[in-house]
């Protein structure tokens, strides 16, 4: 008896711990006795059998099937995939305490806060600074050019006036010259000799032909067309809308350096010293000035970057001066009447709907 209850407590004690090892072995899904070491963790982690490799818990494979609130870690692997959380998670639920793995639902809720980061993303989509390359790319920064002023059959013309054309010789003059509807008696300085055709004269001082419209056939009707054309050149040049700055300079830009647009002076526009305008041989600049126009004596206007001067136009509804000595470049489109200082030089064309003046000027048209 003695020796029959000994060996009772001997087994009761060694089924004890057989239970306690199978009790452990249950809660690791039955494959392994729980020591307490890392690499029991991923597979104690998963009910269904899985292995955790760290990123297959998050994914939301059902790991942790006792929290539902883990399931919700599918967002967070979308967003984040943020393995060292899953094996945190794991690690929980080793403990094998339920309290635990809702740690790991906590941490899972930090992932949700790193999801917020990405719907944070909002700076990708939010585009903020391409919606406002916009105003870099628009016209104010001078990078979009207008389009050319079509002058029609006034382009065929590098002077061209209604009331008269007159010189103090000796000029140098390169292009066409015609008057209408004021007859060739308006047109004085240049001692003209008429053709044996009759449809135009010509001068020593003008490499090209003179018009008037007491001339042949068919003369009149082509100044008349091409003085039609001017005025219709100066109402489109003056009816753009400006894209600079209006007023720029308060109306005197000297020293200025200006990109291709549109510019508009509500009063008369003063050019004291030299100006440049700088772009390319497609780049156009529109000058609007309700008032005059005046260039001081010995002043420039410089064109680079390859600008070109049948690109450039000053639509004047007052008048225009330019000084002695100065060199000017562009279409001047002026309402009333043009005058050049002694010595002064234009590349371009002088378009007047009253009379042109000059002395002892040079003046080329602009190639085409």
């Amino acid at each position: 008896m003695n020796w029959s209850k000994s060996g009772a407590a001997l087994l009761l004690a060694s089924l004890a711990a057989c239970g306690g090892a199978d009790s452990v072995s249950m809660t690791d899904g039955g494959r392994s006795t729980d020591d307490g070491s890392d690499p029991d963790r991923g597979s104690a982690t998963d009910g269904m059998g899985s292995t955790d490799g760290g990123s297959t818990v998050d994914s939301g494979s059902m790991a942790d099937s006792e929290s539902p609130t883990d399931s919700g870690s599918k967002t967070d692997s979308a967003s984040m995939n943020d393995s060292s959380t899953a094996h945190d998670s794991s690690t929980a639920n080793d403990g094998s305490t339920a309290n635990d793995s809702s740690t790991a639902n906590d941490s899972a809720t930090a992932n949700d806060s790193s999801t917020a980061n990405d719907s944070g993303n909002a700076n990708d989509s939010g585009s903020g600074t391409d919606s406002g390359s916009k105003m870099d790319s628009g016209t104010d920064s001078g990078t979009t050019s207008p389009q050319a002023v079509n002058l029609g059959t006034a382009g065929n013309y590098v002077i061209l006036a209604k009331a008269g054309i007159s010189t103090v010789p000796t000029s140098a003059i390169t292009g066409n010259l015609g008057v209408s509807p004021a007859a060739a008696t308006a047109i004085t300085g240049f001692s003209l000799i008429l053709d044996a055709t009759t449809v135009f004269s010509t001068s020593s001082q003008v490499i090209g032909k003179v018009y008037a419209p007491g001339y042949g056939a068919p003369t009149p009707t082509n100044l008349t067309t091409a003085v039609g054309d001017m005025q219709a050149a100066f109402t489109d040049a003056a009816g753009r809308a400006p894209t600079k700055v209006p007023e720029l300079g308060s109306g005197t830009i000297g020293g200025m350096t200006l990109t291709t647009g549109v510019y508009k002076w509500s009063s008369g526009l003063l050019i004291p010293t030299n100006i440049t305008l700088t772009g390319s041989a497609t780049d156009v600049w529109i000058f609007q000035i309700a008032q005059n126009l005046t260039v001081s004596n010995g002043t420039s206007i410089v064109l680079v970057g390859g600008a070109v001067p049948k690109n450039v136009f000053w639509q004047v509804s007052g008048s225009t001066t330019l000084g002695t000595t100065v060199h000017f470049e562009g279409v001047v489109l002026d309402q009333t009447a043009i005058a050049l200082g002694t010595g002064a030089s234009v590349t371009g064309r002088l378009l007047a709907q009253t009379a042109v003046t000059i002395e002892s000027s040079t003046i080329v048209q602009p190639a085409q």
